[in-house]
């Protein structure tokens, strides 16, 4: 049965040349550039033999072969697949899962990838072969490795095909791997400010100390270990390397039980009692325009994916600050929850956008615009309210001191008030085009002209400028007293109220006056 499947997986592999025309070429050329880069590096591998430094050698190599193995388990829950290896198209067939899943873990192995991964594994010998013992080990190690993340990236595509089989669920884990790529840039400044000629080689070799240990280092570093006389860690780390292969399998011949007897993701009819967010609300057009706007910001991912992202933009900030010692690292605690605050009062400064062709409801039905723009700041006003409270108190104690509570909640107040402001004129007055409902979050038109980027840099620019007062006196009360604290609150909730009075009030006497246009507009974007 498994020579079925290994047939099955063969003639896959060759469907795409049988297609011809530019699939064809681009196949050729695709396995062309990647034969060239494995002789690279079959070459290199080869080359280290002669390395003095065999430490550094077995640090490299670990470091590159985890993010390898890295590689074969996020990558296929990147991307798509068809179901010929999907364990389900199986179930009908009267086929054991055992059988399944043994025969499509060794249909794992016949891949480009895993493929390549079996030759630089193999070279890894070579580069070991100085030592007998060395050899013999990185031979056991390369036997274990192949199999093992070929199985990965198996089970990984499986998990995809499986838990990420809707279109929610999908753009949850695209949310997820931007989330993890933002986070990435506070190390990659890191090691672009790093001095190398001072501290590369301690960082290199902690660094791959700590990798080593890991599933994903531990096979790589057998043969180091053992060519630098560390006989028993080799031991240990070969040990890892087969309870990682162990633990895979035990996996992979669960979820292909599981997903054998569930040939389509269950249905999970919910009973709904009430009318939610419509029972809650005010009967009153703002109430119901709040009601329909948290709705959305709870169901739709164009919105919670926004809500995702805010808090990244202070990780990056700080880490980058941290780095360049730009700002001492105590002060740097006041630094996350206003940026926070700025990028929260800021999302809604397109909301309209986000309706479609359904503003019509708001134009027929006459509402007016200080309850529509009212309405749709509900959502943002829930969030804000938790978030500047707990965060204000998180600030202070990390801070060091409770005098600066009256300042980071007057700074942070100003920026949320003033930016919730800013979006109710910007909405009224600047649409440009949004994901359409129903498409993903990140399915972003193209815009023609510079009408997006310039509302979206004119809105944060005032915000800054509006808060700019307070945020002068916090930054006075830090190195010339605490007396300026105090005043940073009360200027802050002044100057906040008056732009979100202010900027409620215009949003609302535009969004009055230019209906007509906005109803074009959701025509035109539709």
């Amino acid at each position: 049965m498994v020579a079925q499947f290994l047939r099955l997986k063969l003639a896959s592999l060759g469907s795409g040349f049988r297609r011809g025309g530019w699939h064809a070429f681009g196949l050729t050329v695709g396995l062309l550039y990647t034969a060239a880069l494995t002789i690279v590096i079959c070459w290199v591998l080869a080359s280290a033999r002669a390395a003095s430094d065999v430490q550094l050698v077995r640090d490299i190599l670990v470091i590159a072969g985890g993010v390898v193995a890295l590689c074969f388990l996020l990558v296929p829950l990147l991307t798509r697949h068809d179901g010929t290896f999907d364990p389900r198209s199986y179930a009908a067939f009267g086929l054991e899962a055992a059988t399944v899943s043994r025969g499509l873990g060794v249909a794992s192995l016949i891949s480009v990838p895993a493929f390549v991964l079996a030759i630089c594994a193999l070279f890894t010998i070579v580069t070991w072969s100085g030592s007998l013992g060395a050899a013999v080990l990185a031979f056991v190690a390369a036997v274990v490795c192949v199999p093992t993340w070929a199985l990965a990236g198996r089970l990984a595509a499986s998990v995809s095909a499986f838990a990420l089989s809707s279109r929610r669920m999908r753009e949850f884990g695209t949310t997820i791997a931007v989330l993890v790529v933002v986070m990435l840039l506070p190390l990659v400044l890191f090691l672009a400010t790093l001095n190398w000629s001072r501290d590369g080689l301690r960082v290199v070799h902690s660094t791959a100390d700590w990798i080593s240990w890991t599933p994903f280092g531990a096979v790589w570093s057998v043969g180091g270990d053992a060519a630098t006389g560390q006989w028993g860690t080799a031991a240990l780390k070969l040990v890892v390397a087969l309870v990682t292969l162990a633990v895979l399998v035990v996996a992979w011949r669960a979820i292909v039980g599981h997903m054998m007897v569930t040939p389509e993701r269950p249905g999970q009819a919910k009973a709904s009692i009430g009318l939610g967010w419509f029972g809650r609300m005010p009967s009153r057009p703002a109430g119901a325009i709040a009601a329909r706007a948290l709705t959305y910001w709870g169901r739709d991912s164009r919105y919670w994916m926004q809500l995702l992202l805010v808090p990244l933009f202070p990780f990056v900030m700080v880490g980058a600050l941290l780095v360049s010692g730009a700002v001492r690292p105590h002060d740097v605690a006041l630094i996350p929850l206003p940026v926070i605050c700025l990028f929260l009062g800021w999302v809604a400064h397109n909301d309209l956008a986000h309706d479609g062709t359904a503003i019509w409801l708001h134009v027929v039905s006459g509402t007016g615009g200080l309850a529509d723009r009212l309405g749709r700041l509900a959502p943002v006003v829930l969030v804000a309210i938790p978030v500047v409270a707990v965060g204000s108190v998180l600030t202070v104690l990390a801070y060091g001191s409770w005098d600066v509570l009256p300042a980071i909640t007057g700074v942070s107040v100003c920026l949320v008030l003033s930016g919730l402001g800013l979006s109710s004129v910007s909405s009224a007055l600047a649409p440009y085009g949004a994901p359409r409902p129903g498409d993903s979050a990140f399915a972003q038109p193209q815009h023609t002209g510079g009408s997006a980027a310039l509302t979206q840099f004119v809105t944060l620019l005032l915000t800054v400028v509006f808060a700019g007062v307070p945020v002068t006196m916090m930054v006075l009360g830090v190195f010339d007293g605490a007396d300026w604290f105090q005043a940073s609150l009360w200027t802050g909730l002044g100057i906040g109220a008056a732009v979100f009075i202010g900027g409620v009030a215009l949003g609302a006497a535009t969004y009055n006056r230019r209906g007509p246009e906005l109803m074009t507009f959701a025509l035109q974007h539709a």
